[in-house]
């Protein structure tokens, strides 16, 4: 290279030696990335080494409760995270509450405070129990009377006209037409007779007056 194309200033490694050659030549300064490289190659090195380390003490990746042989704890129910204190299937240990059983207690087929107890409830108190109308027919009468029934009250007995015939029934009962069902409940409590012997009948519904047939077997009791 001729001294008008060499870039450089002169310096050392540019005096003579015997046979006529440079001490040194220049060289082109190294660039930023040919310094850094080195140290990239190492890191990155590192950091898969660490990487293989790891997965091979936590056993290639599993859950390590799974890789014990353990199941999971179980998440809580309020979703925090938190373990659940129960074993996952087990039974709490408290007892469940018992199913609801049905009443043993019949009940009427209305509701007796709702009764009407007016003068518009006229009620046949028919007797079927063979000992004339003063008997039986007359002390429900009276007991219906006592508990605030204002209506008419007809004892009678079995086999009146337009009335229940004899021996329809073989023990206390309460029939009632039309939407009467309050009112009957309540003269069958106050006489006390079984709410299962308290049923609609259109018998009663079809009578010219009477709107309620009370036919005793027995005698009734003196009021609820």
């Amino acid at each position: 290279m001729t001294k008008s194309g060499y870039p450089y200033p002169p310096d050392e490694f540019d005096v003579a030696v015997p046979g006529g050659a440079p001490v040194g030549v220049h060289r082109a300064p190294r660039s930023g990335w040919s310094s850094a490289w080195p140290f990239l190659l190492v890191a990155v090195v590192c950091a898969a080494v660490a990487w293989g380390g790891i997965t091979l003490l936590s056993g290639g990746g599993d859950d390590p409760a799974e890789a014990q042989g353990g199941a999971s704890p179980s998440v809580s129910a309020s979703g925090s995270g938190a373990p659940s204190t129960e074993p996952s299937g087990e039974p709490s240990g408290e007892p469940s509450a018992p199913a609801s059983s049905p009443s043993a207690e019949a009940q009427y087929p209305g509701d007796p405070a709702l009764a009407n107890k007016s003068s518009e409830t006229v009620i046949g108190v028919y007797n079927n129990g063979g000992d004339g109308m003063g008997g039986m027919a007359g002390t429900a009468t009276t007991n219906l009377q006592a508990a605030g029934f204002e209506g008419e009250i007809h004892p009678l007995d079995t086999g009146a006209e337009f009335g229940p015939a004899a021996d329809s029934v073989t023990a206390n009962t309460v029939l009632y037409g039309g939407d009467r069902a309050d009112t009957a409940s309540a003269v069958a409590e106050t006489l006390g007779v079984d709410p299962a012997n308290v049923q609609q009948s259109d018998d009663v519904a079809n009578h010219p007056t009477e709107g309620i047939w009370v036919i005793l077997v027995t005698p009734p009791t003196t009021g609820g």
